[in-house]
């Protein structure tokens, strides 16, 4: 007797529609998450509120774990070079390879006093 060839194509197909509903349902439970990201422009929030978690959630993934540089260029002793509205400004509206509002501007006052300090 043969088998019809087109039932596990239906079953994988009924498979995948069932799983889409099942990740619909799930993206419905994070609602609240995806609105808080909308109203900050599209950015998830950031918990840390210390300028030091803020850079090690922020800059240390182009700066380095010690701000001594990788794909961003060293800003260790940053302060030294800029005074803090210079830092602010960059971390605001960007510069060279640096993409700009990487950070809300509360945030960016925070660590740019930080970074002034780094000398």
């Amino acid at each position: 007797m043969k088998r019809n060839p087109l039932i596990p194509f239906a079953l994988i197909a009924v498979l995948g529609i069932l799983s889409m509903f099942l990740l619909s349902f799930q993206g419905l439970h994070k609602a609240d998450e995806l609105a808080a990201a909308q109203k900050n422009g599209g950015k998830a929030t950031q918990a840390a509120s210390k300028p030091e978690d803020i850079v090690k959630q922020s800059c240390t993934s182009c700066h380095g774990e010690q701000l001594q540089g990788g794909v961003g260029p060293n800003i260790s002793n940053i302060g030294s070079k800029l005074s803090k509205d210079d830092i602010q400004n960059v971390i605001l509206n960007g510069k060279g390879n640096m993409p700009a509002g990487l950070l809300p501007a509360d945030q960016a006052a925070k660590v740019a006093d930080y970074l002034a300090k780094k000398k």
